[in-house]
C-alpha cells in the first residue's frame, strides 16, 4: 500500500511506555507500515525502556502520583503541546479519558484537524461501578467523589466528545451496536478487536515449561489476571467438578492479582476449597515463561462474567488460546461467542460451573474433538485476529476519515 505518510497525537489512558498489545504491538510496531506515525502522550508507570520507534513519546507526570487524576488532564495538554512542537498531526486521538478528550477535542477544532476517540473500555460505566461499590461498602466520602466523576464523566463523554468525535474506534461489534442505540452514527465507528502478535503466538517457536508440578497431570489453563471484579473464584468452583471425574487434573492460573491483597484473596479461595493440589498460581511471569505453560495445556478456560462492562469487551485470553492451538471453553460474551462459532476452536457456554465442567471434560476424554478444534485455531487467527491484519482496516478507517480534510488516501 503505496500512501502519504501522517502523523496521529495519542493520548493514552494507560502508563507508558506501552504495554499493551493494541497499542504497542498495533501501533509500535504495525501502523508504520502503513504510513502511519504515531505520538504518543501520556503519564509514566510503565515497565520497560527503549524508543518509541513509531514516532515520539511524551511522558508527562507519573500515574503514581496521588494527584494523577487530577492532573492528567494538564499534564495531557502539555504534552500534546510537545509533540505539536515535533510534528504537526493529522488528527489527534484519545484512548480512554474523559477530562483529556474533551481538550483534545477543543485543540483538534483550534487546529482544523480531526478529533478520533479509542473507547476499548466503557470507562463512564466502569466508574459508575466503582461508584456503586462503594456505596454497598458504606463508605460514603469516597462514594461522593466518585459519584460527580461519574456524573460529570457521563455528559462529557456521551453529550460532547463522542458525538462530535470525527471518527470513534470502538473494541467490538457488540460496543458499536451499544453505542449506535446511544445515539453515536454507526458510520462513524469502526470495531478493532483484541488480536495477537503472529510471530510471538507461533506455537512452534515456544518452549514448553518443564515445571515438574506438571508431570503426568491433566493441564487445564486460564491465561490472565485474577480478580474479585472478574469473579475469578469461579475457575475453582470449575475444578472442583473436574477433580470428581479426573482426579490428576491441574488447574494452571498463569497471571498475577492488581494488587497483594486480591491475590491474597486467591491462594485463601483456593486453600478453602481444598485445591492446593489441583490449582498452580504462577503469579506474574515474563510472557515466554506463561506462554511455556500455556502450551502444556489441552484446555484453555476464559470465563467473562456477564454485564454492560464486558459484554461489549474483546478478550484477548480466548484468542490466545486459539492462535496457540488450545481448545477453548468460554462464555457466552458476544465477542467470545462469535470468535467461537466463527472458528469452530472449541465451546461456548454459560457461565456456570457446572456447563463450563461439562464442556471440558468433553474436550478432556473426545482427543479427536480436541483435535479438530486445535487445528482450526490457528488459521482462524492467522485470517481474522493478527495484528498485521488489523492494522490494515485500522489505516484504511483512518485514511476514510482524512479524506474530507483534504489528505490523500
Amino acid at each position: 500500500m503505496r500512501t502519504r505518510p501522517f502523523s496521529i497525537a495519542f493520548i493514552v489512558r494507560d502508563p507508558l511506555p506501552p504495554q499493551r498489545a493494541d497499542v504497542a504491538t498495533l501501533f509500535g510496531v504495525e501502523m508504520p507500515a502503513y504510513g502511519v506515525h504515531t505520538e504518543l502522550v501520556g503519564q509514566g508507570g510503565g515497565t520497560g525502556a527503549g524508543p518509541w520507534r513509531a514516532g515520539g513519546m511524551h511522558v508527562v507526570g507519573s500515574l503514581r502520583s496521588r494527584f494523577a487524576s487530577l492532573l492528567a488532564p494538564l499534564w495531557d495538554a502539555f504534552g500534546l503541546l510537545c509533540a505539536w512542537r515535533r510534528a504537526r498531526p493529522d488528527c489527534i486521538q484519545v484512548r480512554d479519558k474523559v477530562a483529556s478528550a474533551l481538550l483534545a477535542l477543543l485543540a483538534a477544532r483550534l487546529l482544523r484537524i480531526p478529533f478520533v476517540y479509542w473507547m476499548s473500555f466503557p470507562i463512564v460505566e466502569g466508574f459508575e461501578a466503582r461508584r456503586d461499590a462503594l456505596a454497598r461498602q458504606g463508605r460514603w466520602p469516597a462514594w461522593l467523589a466518585h459519584a460527580l466523576r461519574a456524573f460529570l464523566s457521563r455528559r462529557v463523554v456521551y453529550r460532547l466528545v463522542l458525538p462530535r468525535a470525527d471518527h470513534v474506534f470502538v473494541q467490538s461489534e457488540a460496543m458499536r451496536d451499544w453505542l449506535a442505540g446511544l445515539g453515536i452514527a454507526p458510520e462513524r465507528m469502526t470495531p478493532v478487536p483484541m488480536g495477537v502478535d503472529a510471530a510471538l503466538f507461533d506455537r512452534r517457536t515456544i518452549a514448553p515449561s518443564h515445571d515438574p508440578r506438571l508431570a503426568g497431570r491433566r493441564v487445564v489453563l486460564y491465561l490472565g489476571r485474577v480478580a474479585r471484579s472478574r469473579r475469578s473464584d469461579f475457575l475453582l468452583d470449575v475444578v472442583l467438578r473436574l477433580r470428581e471425574q479426573i482426579p490428576e487434573v491441574l488447574l494452571v492460573i498463569a497471571g498475577e492479582a492488581p494488587s497483594v491483597d486480591e491475590m491474597v484473596w486467591m491462594r485463601n479461595a483456593i486453600a478453602a476449597r481444598g485445591l492446593g493440589h489441583h490449582v498452580l498460581l504462577t503469579g506474574w511471569l515474563p510472557q515466554a515463561a506463561a506462554l511455556g505453560y500455556a502450551v502444556r495445556a489441552e484446555v484453555g478456560l476464559s470465563p467473562i462474567p456477564r454485564g454492560r462492562l464486558h459484554d461489549v469487551s474483546s478478550p484477548t485470553r480466548l484468542v490466545e488460546y486459539l492462535a496457540l492451538g488450545i481448545p477453548g471453553v468460554a462464555n457466552d460474551i458476544p465477542d467470545q461467542q462469535r470468535s467461537i462459532e466463527e472458528s469452530g476452536a472449541g465451546m461456548c457456554v454459560p457461565m456456570e460451573a457446572g456447563a463450563f465442567a461439562d464442556a471440558t471434560l468433553r474436550l478432556l476424554r473426545d482427543p479427536g474433538l480436541a483435535a479438530h478444534c486445535a487445528e482450526r485455531g490457528p488459521p482462524w487467527v492467522r485470517k481474522n485476529r493478527t495484528y498485521d491484519i488489523l492494522a490494515r482496516e485500522v489505516a484504511l478507517s483512518y485514511r476514510r476519515m482524512l479524506a474530507p480534510w483534504g489528505r490523500r488516501r
